[in-house]
C-alpha cells in the first residue's frame, strides 16, 4: 500500500504540476477516443499501450473482456457501452484480449474455478467462445496455442454481443460507430487485430477498419 501512496504523491509533486492545463481542461468535461473493453488483469495498461492522454479513453474493465448481451444482466457493461456511444458519441469500440488471460484458461478448464462461483457465473457469457473451441477446435490440442485461439475466438464473440446492444446497434446502422477486435501479446509488445476481409488476426495497423463481420477466427497467430 505505501507503494501506491508514494505514487500518489510522486504524480501530485511531478506529473500534475507539469500538466496542469491538461487537468483543467479535462475538468470542463470528456470527449474521447474510443470505448476501450479489455480484461481486468493487471499487466495491461490501456493508456501505456496506446500512449494515449487521460481523456482520451473510456476504459471498461472486467475479468476475460466479456460484454453480456444486452438484457443478460442488469450491470455496469451496458450502462458504460450505452454512456459511452450516446453521451459521448465515441466513434469506435475496441475490445482487446491478451496473451495468457487467466479467465480464458478457466472457461477451457472449469475445474479451476470450481470454488469460484461468481466466476463461474460471469464465464457464462463466454459460453459461446467455448462451443466454438470444443467444436471447432479439436485439432489444437496443445495448451499454449490453445489458449491463445480461445482469447482470439472470445474477442470475436464479444464484439458479436456488443451489436445486441441498443445503442450500439443504432450507432452502427447509422455508419457512425466502428468495432474493433485486439489481441494483445504482451511479453512481446505486439497488438493483433482481426481483419474482416481476411477472417483473421494480423499486425493491427493492417486491420481493416471496418465493422467485422461474423467470423471464427482461423488458427491462431500470435
Amino acid at each position: 500500500m505505501q507503494k501506491l501512496v508514494d505514487g500518489i504523491h510522486e504524480f501530485q509533486q511531478k506529473f500534475f504540476t507539469s500538466q496542469k492545463l491538461l487537468f483543467e481542461r479535462l475538468a470542463q468535461g470528456q470527449q474521447p477516443l474510443a470505448l476501450f473493453i479489455t480484461c481486468s488483469d493487471s499487466r495491461i495498461d490501456p493508456s501505456l499501450l496506446t500512449q494515449t492522454q487521460p481523456g482520451e479513453l473510456f476504459i471498461m474493465r472486467n475479468a476475460g473482456n466479456i460484454v453480456p448481451p444486452y438484457g443478460a444482466v442488469q450491470g455496469g457493461e451496458a450502462a458504460t457501452i450505452e454512456f459511452a456511444v450516446c453521451a459521448l458519441k465515441v466513434k469506435d469500440i475496441i475490445v482487446c484480449g491478451h496473451s495468457h488471460c487467466g479467465a480464458m484458461n478457466g472457461l477451457l478448464h472449469p475445474e479451476k474455478v470450481g470454488d469460484l462461483p461468481a466466476v463461474r457465473a460471469w464465464l457464462s457469457h463466454a459460453e459461446a467462445t467455448s462451443r466454438i473451441m470444443s467444436e471447432n477446435y479439436k485439432h489444437i490440442t496443445e495448451e499454449a496455442p490453445r489458449l491463445t485461439a480461445t482469447v482470439e475466438e472470445n474477442v470475436l464473440v464479444q464484439l458479436e454481443n456488443l451489436r445486441t446492444h441498443p445503442s450500439v446497434a443504432a450507432s452502427l446502422g447509422r455508419d457512425e460507430l466502428k468495432l474493433h477486435g485486439w489481441v494483445y501479446k504482451f511479453e512481446t509488445g505486439q497488438v493483433f487485430g482481426y481483419n474482416a476481409e481476411q477472417g483473421q488476426y494480423g499486425p493491427v495497423d493492417q486491420a481493416v477498419a471496418r465493422t467485422p463481420e461474423p467470423h471464427s477466427a482461423e488458427l491462431p497467430s500470435i
